[in-house]
């Protein structure tokens, strides 16, 4: 056998190097485990790496998207911006991997083809792009969103203009001057880079399905007196981020829009449309568990959106009418401001659906002569990561074969069928609907956790209950029912994707979630089930 196809054994394999992947190797380090982490790009980041469109940027504020797990590490670095940006954030992710000297256990451009377990040596099998592997524990930190959304529209193959993808953006800086620009997608991605790319191209064509909500950032520089008190009680700062319902500090007023004077809530609005970000959605409890509190805020934000955008029919195309908060809340600088701009023209989809794409057009409405396309069309979410992967588990059964019904997990962490597998935020767990740092490291810990009193109580197999699955997505999509949020169609429930099972898959509500999970811990880890390797 040669080196090349020998097979490399760990304790542990981590799928991915973003914030989830570096972290879990750390811990498992500390731990005194061997552990490797298998990356598809060519450097760490995650979403991070792959993301580097104009003007992306963190919706969370910065000093609430970090790792708490270190206070010195907390105390040193310093963020220049209220919401921080893609080159910051991916200067920070390596800043981490440096300090705890973690990069000697990450495997650069090796992405994973397949994953099976052997139910006789209670072991998995790992095929990659590079080579074979062997380990004990297998865990997904994959992202929630990883995989890009990519429509077949007729004649895309035949365009012969630049063809860019926002959840792919090349690592050098592209130049839109004198260019005709088509965008097409206006959700997060599109929403960030729209206003840079206006400021370069001769002529931008923004090609929208649905509006969306978005929220001004009033980014700017970051507040030293602001950062200096939230450093000193960060302990306490940080526990803000589980007792709240989307793990954001920031969002935490108990008020109700239906029990206060409406002068008075639009007065608030207005201070949070001026200061909030996300919290805008948050500032009243009832907004997302309210169709009448909801609609509320909604107008307000469609109000503005007339306010904004100077062109009638331009300002309604833009003015979503669905719940706000069904889909993601956006955060921008100058996005709805940008169709003000004698450059920048709006397509709407809906009515006029592209065509074709030929070598230099796009056929809409009319034909648009196009130098560069922009997809802007996001993400197979939550989901995509995994199912693009060939995951096998007892009896070899497939995981995309299991899901094709609709995802189903434990707590977003363990997968029935699928012994001694972790996913970190996975379905069924907060993940989108929180702020992912302290998520990512909540989940992290579990893991680590887990696999510790595994070591301790002589424990080889781990794997959740399909009793314990199911219960779990019931109550999953029971909460989500009473909120707004299933009213919608968005990529929370895999409407973005034609061939995708819909079914809700965040969990809601950050604090009822972290009380579950130490329950469950508290129980000798209630819903799964032990055993010893055959």
């Amino acid at each position: 056998m040669t080196q090349e196809n020998q097979t490399k054994e760990f304790d542990v394999l981590i799928v991915g190097a973003g914030f989830a992947g570096i972290y879990q190797l750390l811990k498992l380090r500390r731990l005194g485990l061997s552990a490797v982490i298998l990356e598809k790009g060519d450097q760490i980041g995650g979403t991070w790496h792959w993301n580097r469109y104009p003007g992306a940027r963190c919706d969370i504020p910065s000093l609430e998207y970090s790792y708490q797990f270190d206070e010195d590490l907390q105390q040193e670095w310093n963020w220049s911006e209220k919401y921080s940006g893609q080159p910051e954030i991916l200067e920070y992710i390596n800043h981490v991997a440096d300090r705890y000297e973690l990069r000697d256990g990450i495997q650069f451009e090796e992405e994973v083809i397949s994953a099976n377990f052997n139910e006789s040596s209670a072991k998995w099998k790992i095929t990659s792009s590079k080579g074979h592997y062997e380990s004990r524990f297998c865990i997904f930190a994959t992202g929630c969103l990883s995989i890009p959304n990519k429509p077949d529209f007729l004649g895309l193959e035949n365009f012969k203009g630049q063809l860019l993808q926002t959840s792919s953006w090349p690592q050098d800086e592209q130049d839109f001057t004198g260019k005709r620009v088509a965008v097409i997608g206006t959700g997060s991605s599109a929403i960030q880079s729209i206003p840079l790319i206006a400021e370069q191209a001769e002529e931008l064509y923004v090609f929208q399905r649905t509006p969306n909500y978005s929220i001004p950032s009033n980014n700017g520089p970051m507040d030293k007196v602001v950062e200096e008190d939230i450093k000193s009680r960060y302990s306490e700062f940080r526990k803000d981020n589980y007792l709240n319902g989307f793990g954001i500090a920031a969002i935490s007023d108990e008020a109700l829009i239906t029990e206060t004077d409406l002068d008075e809530v639009h007065v608030q609005l207005e201070e949070n449309w001026q200061s909030a970000g996300l919290g805008f959605f948050g500032g009243y409890a009832d907004v997302a568990l309210d169709a009448e509190a909801n609609e509320v805020a909604a107008n307000f934000v469609r109000n503005k959106i007339k306010e904004i955008v100077k062109d009638p029919k331009t300002a309604q195309l833009l003015v979503p009418d669905y719940h706000i908060g069904g889909k993601r809340l956006c955060v921008d600088t100058g996005y709805f401001e940008t169709f003000n701009k004698d450059n920048v023209f709006l397509i709407d989809l809906k009515e006029h659906p592209i065509q074709k794409i030929t070598a230099n057009t796009l056929e809409s409405d009319k034909t648009y002569e196009v130098d560069t396309l922009i997809m802007a069309t996001g993400f197979d979410a939550i989901t995509g990561a995994l199912t693009n992967i060939d995951i096998s588990g007892r009896g070899n059964v497939k995981l995309k074969d299991q899901w094709e019904g609709g995802a189903k997990s434990y707590l977003g962490i363990g997968i029935t069928n699928f012994p001694n597998l972790f996913t970190v935020t996975g379905p069924g767990s907060p993940s989108v609907l929180s702020n992912m740092m302290p998520s990512i490291e909540q989940h992290v810990n579990w893991i680590t956790d887990c696999i510790e009193w595994m070591m301790k109580n002589d424990k080889t197999v781990i794997e959740s209950t399909k009793t314990a699955e199911d219960d779990w997505m019931v109550l999953v999509n029971e909460i989500a029912d009473m909120t707004v949020f299933t009213n919608t169609k968005s990529w929370y429930n895999g409407s973005n994707i034609e061939e995708k099972a819909k079914s809700f898959l965040p969990f809601i509500g950050v604090p009822v979630y972290t009380e579950m999970l130490d329950e469950i811990v508290s129980e000798n880890y209630k819903g799964f089930i032990f055993d010893k390797a055959n």
